[in-house]
């Protein structure tokens, strides 16, 4: 089925729009932006390029998508949006582009939900699964794994990772990384407040892939000994389970402290 564009919207020529799209009042479609078959825009969307978007995406309305980096470095090189399959943009959603300097790409993977007011900010790379409740917002150069949530008004500092499965509550401002599993609450800067359990098991982990993640939490934050320490004792219940090698890898990895 071919694509259907409101009368009020505006396409430019060098657009590609795939089958069963659908335009919706005054929206505008920039050159060197590109749609994947099935994607919908609601009403006043703006999409600029270079911006690649997969299939079966939804655009509620007022979205912003492909839009110049905000950062003052940037001085106009060719840098893009990439985004996956069957996301929600809800309204006012706001995704950047990346910068010459920190990739050159803003990533947005599979079958997120971005709710109203979110902000991604160029050189993100968000995976797949994840849940950004209202007004949550991620600084440059982000790195969020797969199943995360990011409650309303959360704030994430550039560079920092969140893990696969980690939950930062409402109003937390993130400004380390987050290991995967995590569960962040407010108190002035974000602190570790235990591990997502619920939602693990909303994701089918059973009984002892949680409590071998519990344990790896309180060899990280409750122990209270060094890092290496802790280093040392994740890798002891590494051995036993892969969900605390992930956890280990990442602490290993990072450029950033780790949130602690």
């Amino acid at each position: 089925m071919a694509a259907q564009v409101h009368p009020s919207a505006v396409v430019e020529p060098g657009a590609r729009l795939g089958d069963g799209v659908a335009v919706g009042p005054f929206c505008y479609i920039a050159d060197e932006v590109e749609v994947g078959d099935g994607t919908t825009f609601g009403p006043h969307c703006s999409v600029v390029g270079p911006t690649r978007i997969g299939r079966n995406n939804r655009f509620i309305g007022h979205c912003a998508v492909g839009g110049e980096p905000q950062d003052k470095k940037f001085a106009g090189e060719r840098v893009e949006l990439v985004i996956g399959d069957g996301n929600t943009f809800r309204e006012f959603v706001t995704l950047n582009r990346g910068t010459g300097n920190g990739g050159g790409v803003t990533r947005i993977g599979d079958r997120n939900w971005l709710l109203a007011y979110v902000h991604v900010a160029h050189d993100c790379d968000v995976g797949n699964d994840c849940i950004f409740s209202n007004n949550a917002t991620l600084a440059g150069h982000v790195t969020v794994g797969d199943h995360v949530i990011l409650s309303g008004f959360a704030g994430i500092h550039q560079f920092c990772r969140i893990g696969a499965h980690a939950f930062v509550g409402m109003g937390a401002f993130v400004n380390g990384d987050v290991p995967p599993f995590v569960m962040v609450a407010q108190e002035d800067y974000g602190r570790p407040r235990g591990i997502n359990a619920e939602g693990l098991k909303r994701r089918g982990f059973d009984a002892g892939r949680i409590a071998a993640i519990k344990r790896a939490y309180r060899a990280l934050y409750v122990a209270g000994g060094s890092l290496d320490e802790a280093r040392t004792k994740l890798a002891e219940i590494a051995g036993e389970s892969d969900d605390v090698r992930l956890l280990l890898d990442f602490v290993n990895s990072g450029d950033r402290p780790l949130l602690r």
